[in-house]
């Protein structure tokens, strides 16, 4: 069952310097936002304190579940799975394989590699979803960059996460592979909440639902793509357009 992730207060510090200050954030259900910032806005941090690798002060609660102070496993347990900026797949193992060691964590590990007589139906969703069934039997390694990201965020899938976290999913990818991943986070938004951290802006303005730009640690603006984009705070510190003020006394 799908639920809001509710941050409050979120603060991150290392060695002294705070990189996540103070941040709010209100995700509902089946939303599909886009976290963009400059280069140490404080993007990858957030994610990780929602994901127990960094350790935060405040809130940050998953429907009914506080995630703070969570050991990481136990965050995932929650339905809660995000992606690293290099895919994290087993390269030498076939696509099927990897969905299927994704897919068995409640299995004997002397039989996550034998090969199934039948393929378990959350498995054969996601290849349908990640539009890699024609290449259930083929090694990850020998797959192009998007489609190893596609594979995974099969692995995600077929865990039966409710909260994907993506970071920057389309970096490196060409303009069709792009494409094909906002179809991807379409289809997946559509009874799940996804959340993508993104520098791609023509990618942010084709799929978001929603944006939230931080900056310094910070939320600097938040809103729909529209919304976000005519803000003057965020066309000067992270569009680089910097504002222009009418001159004392002329008309607006």
């Amino acid at each position: 069952m799908n639920a809001p992730l509710t941050i409050r207060d979120l603060r991150v510090t290392f060695d002294g310097f705070t990189a996540v200050d103070g941040v709010d954030l209100d995700i509902r259900p089946g939303d599909l936002r886009f976290l963009i910032g400059p280069n140490g806005a404080g993007k990858t941090t957030l994610v990780d304190a929602v994901t127990g690798l960094a350790p935060a002060t405040g809130s940050v609660r998953f429907g009914d579940h506080e995630l703070l102070g969570r050991p990481v496993h136990r965050i995932a347990r929650l339905g809660i799975g995000r992606t690293f900026q290099t895919a994290t797949v087993f390269e030498q193992l076939t696509v099927l394989q990897n969905l299927d060691i994704a897919a068995g964590a409640g299995r004997p590990v002397r039989t996550l590699l034998r090969q199934r007589r039948n393929i378990p139906d959350e498995v054969a969703a996601a290849l349908e979803t990640t539009g890699l069934t024609a290449h259930r039997d083929r090694p990850a390694g020998e797959l192009a960059h998007g489609q190893k990201q596609w594979l995974e965020i099969g692995m995600l899938l077929v865990q039966n996460v409710r909260l994907l976290l993506l970071d920057e999913p389309v970096a490196g990818m060409s303009h069709a592979e792009r494409e094909a991943t906002g179809d991807l986070l379409r289809r997946i938004a559509a009874d799940r909440t996804v959340v993508v951290i993104e520098h791609d802006m023509d990618f942010l303005r084709a799929v978001a639902h929603s944006v939230t730009v931080l900056h310094a640690g910070r939320v600097l603006s938040e809103g729909t793509v529209a919304e976000v984009r005519a803000d003057p705070r965020v066309q000067e510190v992270y569009l680089g357009e910097p504002v222009v003020t009418a001159p004392a006394g002329s008309e607006a």
